[in-house]
């Protein structure tokens, strides 16, 4: 069975789709490669951000739920997602650049073997930077080209998530003895956990935290955290995997873009898997990725009636010249 690869996207919630798009694209710089719809939820838009090509272990999502409310943070929780940027001196410019936009963050921290930059949204969604300055291990993704962020200090990636958990123990067992992870440090709560090829892009961060009331989902939080398998054929021997150890599963799902096999994995953690390919370019030419409203095949015939439930939201930007930002 070939084993999983590291990060592929992580979905979360927001209060809007206007100011998600705003934030990812002029604050922190990151190509919307998908406009399309939360296809078991057709009136929800559900956004791309990516790298420059949309490559498997960058995208950021988002659904925009209608009349969601405001989620809390707390335990069992996908509680914060990481971007990787190319060094330090990547995130000393970010400093810069979030103080002068007014952005709220909590400066330069070590985190076991990397710098990070902890930082929110407008729906206090938690995110921080690594730095990739002494990195070794998976691949990273490429700059947004046209973006607004210099390709020197500009996201390539995800990094890894942070998830909060009472049960530590029990999730430690899944981890490593179902998904193959394997600790590799630990400071105070904090557990770092890494598989295949290792680094930023290859880890996830385990906080044990039995004091804060669990977390409620809503807008501001994370949805789901997927994994990185290479084909459908991996998504199949996974699953069985899975049932296997009792975890019930949605089987394979066809989302177009990618296979999908998701599977609750302790108290509000849902985990998806998801394949490399084929990705962002099926249906969009590279020059103008997500500047239409896509649709997967499937949902075609219903073109009309998701256009008339979904509003009108302008996301081109191949006709525009934006201008690099160096503070």
């Amino acid at each position: 069975m070939n084993p999983i690869r590291g990060m592929h996207h992580v979905t979360a919630i927001t209060s809007s789709a206007e100011k998600n798009y705003e934030f990812f694209t002029y604050v922190l710089g990151m190509r919307l490669v998908k406009k399309t719809v939360n296809q078991d939820d057709i009136q929800t838009y559900h956004l791309f951000f990516a790298d420059d090509e949309g490559s498997a272990g960058t995208d950021m999502t988002f659904f925009d739920f209608p009349g969601i409310p405001k989620g809390s943070h707390g335990t069992n929780e996908i509680y914060k997602t990481s971007f990787r940027v190319p060094n330090d001196a990547a995130l000393e410019y970010w400093v810069k650049r979030f103080d002068r936009l007014g952005i709220g963050h909590t400066g330069i921290k070590q985190q076991f073997d990397v710098k990070t930059l902890s930082f929110s949204d407008f729906d206090d969604q938690q995110y921080q930077f690594v730095s990739d300055e002494n990195n070794a291990g998976r691949e990273s993704g490429k700059p947004w080209k046209e973006g607004p962020i210099p390709l020197e200090y500009a996201i390539t990636g995800l990094g890894p998530v942070v998830i909060r958990i009472a049960d530590f123990n029990f999730f430690k067992q899944v981890l490593e003895q179902v998904f193959l992870y394997k600790e590799i440090s630990s400071e105070e709560s904090l557990h770092l956990f890494e598989i295949g090829k290792g680094g930023n892009g290859a880890r996830i961060i385990v906080e044990h935290n039995e004091e804060l009331p669990p977390a409620i989902q809503g807008y501001g939080t994370v949805h789901h955290a997927a994994l990185c398998v290479d084909e459908r054929e991996d998504i199949e021997n996974w699953k069985q995997r899975m049932e296997q150890f009792g975890f019930r599963t949605s089987g394979f799902v066809e989302r177009f873009y990618f296979g999908s096999l998701y599977i609750p994995v302790a108290p509000q953690i849902l985990f998806e898997l998801a394949t490399a390919g084929p990705g962002f370019m099926e249906d969009e030419p590279y020059e103008t990725l997500g500047e239409k409203l896509s649709l997967p095949p499937f949902l075609e015939p219903q073109r009309e009636q998701i256009e008339s439930q979904v509003r009108e939201m302008d996301t081109v930007r191949s006709n525009k010249k934006i201008e690099k930002e160096y503070e």
